[in-house]
């Protein structure tokens, strides 16, 4: 029970004291070589989505924590993926493009990232905007590289491409014409639907789709060593749709009133109201939690459950008047810890660690 109780704290200390200065360190790289991409466009996007979604590969550093081996291989698989896939959204959502085609091509860089040894694309062969120096195929190379040196990654690389496509088809969908891409979003989700055994709205299903957590836990397991097959399907079920679509609600939910703002479809919006929205992402966290403690070693994936409501929460977007409610029920159901983990993170963004 001991051992029980220290493992999160060893875990949120190797996130915050190793983690987050090895994606400080990642980045750096990074954007040394996005400074370089020849055309400005495509140069502005990369720079603004290392800094402004720099939290996205800290939050996906916990990660590298859990194995306690190929620690630094695994940290750069994170990075490299999360960064193609900040960098893509940027491409999709802040250049004044809608095609849906071009979309897809792009995030074909997503999928061959997945795949150590495996052939390439033109990723911009039907984007506007190109010269990029070679920025994009890096971040593909180093991901395929890490990856190569994680011991499990054959077994557990057909299920990271299966929820690396479905996280594909939301972003090339969801970025199209705003007057097509709910009924689009619905006609491709509606199969999906009928093979989750839980009722589920159609846009936490596609919320569902839209978190990189999954893959992430899935590289972690293949780090570890010795995988088995039953442990790679209970985390693709436990992450999918249960703590990945926590993950992505919990972000709509803060994000509604910038999202207003700017047009952008947000799928918490879809909820009757308030009250309906918290009652909803209190149900996907009780789910998450149950999933979590039959996963292997299911202290860290309970760290990472009750860390999502924390870090989020902890926002300042989260303090609107509108957010209060649904802001107090979850935290009340995510449990004491997650509540100290909520103050740990208000102090660490005043302190301007995230």
């Amino acid at each position: 029970m001991v051992a029980a109780g220290i493992r999160p704290l060893v875990t949120l200390g190797y996130f915050l004291f190793q983690g987050f200065p090895g994606v400080n360190r990642e980045l750096a790289g990074w954007r040394r070589r996005a400074a370089a991409i020849p055309d400005p466009r495509l140069r502005e996007q990369a720079l603004a989505s290392l800094t402004l979604k720099k939290f996205h590969c800290q939050g996906g550093s916990v990660y590298a924590a859990w194995p306690r081996r190929h620690c630094r291989e695994l940290l750069r698989a994170i990075v490299a993926l999360q960064t193609i896939s900040d960098y893509l959204d940027n491409l999709c959502d802040r250049a004044g493009i809608l095609d849906e085609e071009a979309f897809r091509q792009l995030h074909l860089a997503v999928t061959d990232a997945l795949i150590p040894g495996g052939a390439g694309h033109d990723y911009y062969a039907a984007y506007p905007y190109h010269r990029d120096g070679g920025y994009l195929r890096a971040l593909v190379r180093a991901c395929r590289e890490s990856l190569a040196a994680l011991p499990g990654y054959e077994l557990v690389r057909e299920e990271a491409l299966y929820l690396a496509d479905l996280y594909c088809r939301l972003q090339a969908t969801k970025h199209t014409y705003p007057d097509r891409r709910r009924e689009r979003l619905q006609v491709w989700l509606r199969p999906l639907l009928g093979q989750i055994p839980a009722p589920l709205y159609w846009w936490e299903l596609a919320a569902a789709t839209g978190s990189t957590l999954g893959i992430f836990a899935l590289m972690a397991l293949a780090a570890r060593g010795e995988t088995q097959a039953r442990d790679v399907a209970g985390v693709k079920a436990a992450y999918f749709p249960w703590i990945g679509g926590l993950h992505i609600l919990l972000d709509y939910l803060i994000d509604q009133e910038e999202d207003r703002a700017g047009g952008d479809l947000n799928f918490c919006a879809f909820y009757r109201d308030g009250a309906e929205a918290g009652r909803r992402l209190n149900y996907f966290l009780q789910e998450s939690l149950v999933a979590a403690r039959n996963l292997p070693d299911p202290a860290f994936h309970l760290l990472v459950v009750r860390g999502l409501p924390a870090f989020y929460l902890s926002d300042g977007k989260a303090s609107r008047q509108e957010q209060l409610p649904a802001r107090q029920a979850i935290l009340r159901t995510a449990g004491p810890f997650s509540r100290n983990l909520y103050r740990l993170c208000r102090v660490l963004r005043r302190a301007g660690v995230v």
